[in-house]
């Protein structure tokens, strides 16, 4: 099977130990179906955030911690899924708001409240 993805990358995984490609007689890898899985699970891992070591836990069904790193990855997609609420919410502000500088917005301002709490 084929794979869209750029050679070095491909290498990469492999080194990590996350795929394990079969090899033909020339030594030329050979990506098969569950080759193909592993490749989407570890894109969609990624764009999700996971690390390539956090993706190594998930695709190793003897690791340890598995349950942990995958708990810490719930966490952390809560955590910016509601950064991600909040943003939605003061662009769609932005876009009613009459004022021409944003930040001098009272109601705009607020959302960006526990940033400045930090800060």
């Amino acid at each position: 099977m084929h794979i869209d993805l750029p050679t070095n990358v491909l290498r990469h995984w492999e080194s990590v130990g996350l795929l394990r490609p079969t090899r033909d007689a020339a030594g030329r890898r050979r990506y098969g179906e569950d080759d193909v899985v592993r490749v989407a699970v570890i894109q969609r891992s990624k764009a999700a955030g996971m690390s390539l070591e956090q993706i190594a836990i998930l695709l190793d069904d003897g690791a340890r911690g598995r349950h942990e790193v995958l708990e810490q990855h719930l966490a952390d997609l809560d955590r910016r899924m509601e950064e991600m609420r909040r943003s939605r919410e003061m662009t769609e502000h932005a876009m009613r708001c009459r004022s021409h500088d944003i930040a001098t917005c009272p109601r705009f301002r607020a959302g960006v409240d526990d940033v400045l709490a930090r800060l």
